[in-house]
């Protein structure tokens, strides 16, 4: 199933085969960006991380994900959330057959 993208404020997605690599727990995630259970999705192979409200704290884990080994756009990327309203955007992993809603 896609997911959806908040308009306006950063989300960030992770292959989940890099995440579960990198040793992140969602709790420490959580914490650390404070997202409620609404904005740490996971579909198929791929987590989402937002919308993302303290920049700095998004700055950081960025850092500690490339500190793990993880490859800024190979392996995770921030979406900024910068276009117009009456856009809306949703994601999903390449590959799977969207009509299971695989990914």
């Amino acid at each position: 199933m896609p997911l959806p993208v908040t308009q306006g404020v950063p989300t960030l997605f992770i292959r989940r085969q890099a995440y579960e690599r990198a040793g992140f727990t969602r709790a420490s995630i959580d914490e650390r960006l404070g997202l409620t259970d609404a904005e740490f999705q996971v579909d198929g192979d791929l987590v989402a991380l937002g919308p993302i409200y303290d920049i700095e704290a998004l700055g950081t884990l960025v850092d500690e994900l490339e500190e793990a080994g993880l490859t800024y756009y190979e392996d995770f990327f921030e979406l900024s959330g910068s276009w117009p309203e009456w856009l809306a955007i949703v994601v999903r992993a390449a590959g799977g057959n969207p009509a299971k809603g695989a990914s």
